[in-house]
């Protein structure tokens, strides 16, 4: 008898440590659209996907709301990240013209149950081009289920428009609208995306006012908030920003414990006579490269606890 209340105490103790523990990491990376321009200065698609690959595995993220991918970089980055799959249209037609807001998720780890698109406009239900924006602007969502536990959330993605002001106050007030209509008002939701405005804009205060949607950065405690800069970079390694136009919204059934915006580099270009510093250990040499960012926004990690 001791020996199975024993066996029962621990079942209980590993569940409980268990459920305490379940955590989801989730991103939101723009990954800048792959452009003829940017390859011209150094900053090419093709020498920032292997990054931007290797940025998702090292880091193990669960679901990235990626956006400005055109089809050819979602295919690129489905190809080279085994175990995850994406949802998301062109925003162009609703199939593969222009950018996507896709989502990607672990394929071992969540089960997909439903998912869609609608575009932030005056007639969300077709591919169109809303208020006073300058191009077509969409959100990609999916509905999910944890493989291990049962547990079922919502995941939105988006990306607002970067000319039209009132675009932005009004996609505000229809994503909002949305989510309620496709997810309710108690489940578990999540929206990421480059959401074009700061943390002082009337877009931002429409989406932190509605009792409804609470900025992660805003919930995690201090100790754990690793910001050492914004959310846009212009390609710049030497500049920094308190603004933060990327953002990861959450409801109330989750708590964000983590928040990080990796300002993380690579170099190219490494050429010249190896130098050595002088210092130990004497046979260290090093040679003079280019840095350069994996995109033209550094992206948010944040670990959601449920």
């Amino acid at each position: 008898m001791k020996k199975i209340s024993f066996l029962l105490l621990v079942i209980v103790f590993i569940f409980g440590a268990t459920a305490q523990n379940r955590e989801l990491k989730v991103s939101s990376f723009n990954v800048r659209n792959d452009n003829s321009g940017d390859a011209d200065a150094g900053n090419g698609w093709q020498n920032r996907y292997p990054v931007i690959v290797s940025m998702i595995l090292f880091h193990d993220l669960d679901i990235i709301g990626t956006q400005e991918c055109k089809n050819n970089q979602v295919n690129d980055l489905k190809n080279h990240l085994p175990g995850y799959n994406y949802i998301g249209v062109g925003r162009g037609d609703g199939k593969t013209a222009d950018e996507y807001s896709a989502i990607f998720y672990k394929t071992d780890k969540f089960d997909l149950l439903a998912h869609g698109d609608f575009w932030l406009s005056e007639t969300p239900d077709v591919p169109s081009k809303g208020w006073d924006a300058a191009l077509n602007r969409i959100c990609t969502w999916g509905k999910f289920e944890e493989k291990a536990t049962g547990f079922q959330f919502y995941a939105f993605n988006l990306h607002f428009d970067h000319v039209g002001v009132l675009a932005r106050v009004e996609s505000s007030k229809l994503v909002i609208d949305k989510i309620k209509e496709i997810a309710g008002e108690s489940a578990p939701v999540f929206l990421t995306g480059d959401f074009n405005v700061g943390q002082t804009s009337e877009g931002y205060e429409i989406i932190t006012s509605s009792c409804f949607l609470y900025d992660s950065y805003n919930l995690v405690p201090a100790a754990y908030r690793y910001a050492l800069s914004g959310t846009f970079n212009d390609f710049k390694t030497n500049t920094v920003t308190e603004t933060r136009i990327d953002h990861v919204f959450v409801t109330a059934a989750f708590t964000p414990s983590r928040y990080g915006v990796l300002t993380e580099i690579y170099w190219t270009d490494a050429s010249g006579t190896p130098i050595h510093s002088g210092n130990f250990p004497a046979e260290v040499e090093y040679l003079t490269a280019t840095p350069r960012v994996p995109s033209d926004h550094w992206p948010i990690v944040v670990a959601l606890k449920y």
